[in-house]
């Protein structure tokens, strides 16, 4: 679900957190590093996962780990950078329909599969050496009018310097407006390859150009890095309507979810009022009963939230996040050992495999106490973070687990691998090195140690 910071939205799922250090974004290290607000959510993510897998299919990704992240930005955007494709929530929330989301993930899919980053940093080179050449021509021009007293020539130099740059940037800009063109051109194939509409594509830039049209603003088409909304939709719209799925629509039950998805998005990041809005479109739906289950849980009336949430598990009893709800509720009714239960239900039930789950069930199992459950709560929580190795709440936990069980060493590292996929290096060092000094040499946890200490960042996340 979602969360605050202690960190969680949800009192568990939702979780929103701000790193001053790291997302994965290279495969060995969390990227959540340049203060991108990422949001936790096992139901979300599993979501979204499940609009993606065919398109990465299409797009011959299927086997390349790409990774998707949750933005917690209520704008409508999404980028992507190594193998990490980030989506705000912003998207999600304004997306009326799984095509739409599912139409952003294969643009970007097209610029992964296409390697338009690589590309790009080879054009930005180019782009690079123009701009030199072109200042030390202009430099020289200049020189050469200071010695021989010619106003005219200097003057000539400083326009070639500054020319060459304004030359080189619109050069950068042109290269990613091709780009994106060809990203969209390889979402309709792969919207075609998986029996799909690309309407919700054509919604979406109809949505940019409403934007863009009261706004009021007078924008230099030559001087951004997309085309026109107007462009894209000329550009796409013969091939959407060409295309024998055009009318397809989402399947109920992927609409359902969908629908239910934007009320929890709404009620955490939002607050009352605009899930409340949502709520009315549909009223007696199940993402409206859900929508209100979640609203009588976030503003303390538990009572009612307990009661909503069992309806909902007799009506859907397989579902793990109606499980996971009622673990939340209980947690923040002081019952940890029934949450516990709810949470062994959810995990169980999950077909995603999320690694939230078992840490959110660990978690009510340190609140039960006793030794037993607080082995129990170790042997979860380390099931979590071996489905979700860069869960840096996760390894808090742990380290609160080993703690109370007088295992300092083992502490002493979770918490350095916490640390370390918060991005904060220094301090996980630190950590490594104490509890490297009460392990075995050259046991795993030692030599997991050791990793850290040895580790130097090779670079930040660009935006």
């Amino acid at each position: 679900m979602l969360s605050r910071p202690r960190s969680m939205f949800s009192a568990r799922g939702f979780a929103t957190l701000l790193l001053a250090a790291a997302v994965a974004v290279s495969g060995s290290v969390s990227a959540l590093a340049q203060n991108v607000p990422v949001v936790r959510d096992a139901e979300i993510e599993a979501l979204v996962r499940d609009y993606a897998r065919p398109i990465f299919k299409a797009a011959g990704l299927a086997n390349d780990g790409v990774n998707i992240v949750l933005v917690n930005d209520q704008s409508f955007n999404a980028f992507v950078t190594g193998r990490r494709l980030f989506i705000n929530t912003g998207a999600l929330m304004m997306a009326e329909t799984p095509n739409e989301v599912i139409g952003v993930i294969a643009h970007e899919a097209g610029h992964i599969a296409g390697g338009h980053q690589q590309k790009l940093r080879e054009q930005l080179e180019r782009a690079k050496t123009m701009a030199i050449i072109a200042t030390l021509l202009g430099a020289g021009a200049i020189v050469a009018g200071a010695t021989t007293n010619s106003r005219g020539l200097a003057g000539a130099g400083m326009g070639v310097a500054a020319g060459g740059g304004e030359m080189a940037q619109r050069s950068i800009l042109a290269y990613q407006r091709t780009e994106e063109t060809t990203a969209d051109r390889s979402a309709i194939t792969y919207l075609n390859a998986t029996g799909q509409s690309g309407m919700g594509m054509l919604k979406t830039f109809g949505r940019f150009q409403s934007a863009l049209s009261l706004s009021g603003a007078q924008v230099d088409p030559y001087r951004i890095s997309h085309p026109m909304p107007r462009e894209r939709i000329a550009n796409l719209e013969v091939l959407v309507k060409q295309s024998p799925y055009v009318d397809k629509v989402d399947p109920p039950a992927l609409q359902q979810r969908h629908d239910m998805m934007r009320v929890k998005i709404a009620a955490y990041m939002g607050g009352q009022a605009p899930a409340t809005r949502l709520m009315r479109k549909n009223p007696g739906s199940l993402a409206s009963r859900y929508g209100e289950a979640q609203l009588a849980y976030l503003y303390g009336n538990l009572g009612a939230s307990l009661a909503k949430t069992n309806a909902l598990i007799k009506e859907q009893p397989k579902n793990p996040y109606f499980q996971e709800l009622r673990g939340d509720i209980l947690m923040k009714a002081n019952k940890p050992k029934d949450a516990a239960d709810a949470y062994a239900k959810a995990v169980s039930l999950d077909p995603a495999r999320s690694g939230l789950l078992p840490v959110a069930y660990g978690q009510a199992l340190m609140a039960v106490g006793t030794p037993e459950s607080l082995k129990k709560a170790v042997v979860q929580i380390n099931n979590g973070l071996g489905r979700d190795k860069e869960n840096a709440e996760g390894y808090r936990y742990l380290a609160q687990a080993y703690g109370e069980l007088g295992e300092i060493p083992a502490a002493e590292l979770a918490t350095a691998e916490g640390r370390f996929y918060s991005g904060d290096y220094k301090n996980a060092k630190i950590f490594a090195m104490r509890a490297q000094q009460k392990l075995k040499r050259g046991e795993p946890g030692w030599l997991r140690a050791q990793d850290i200490i040895n580790y130097a960042p090779s670079g930040k996340i660009k935006k």
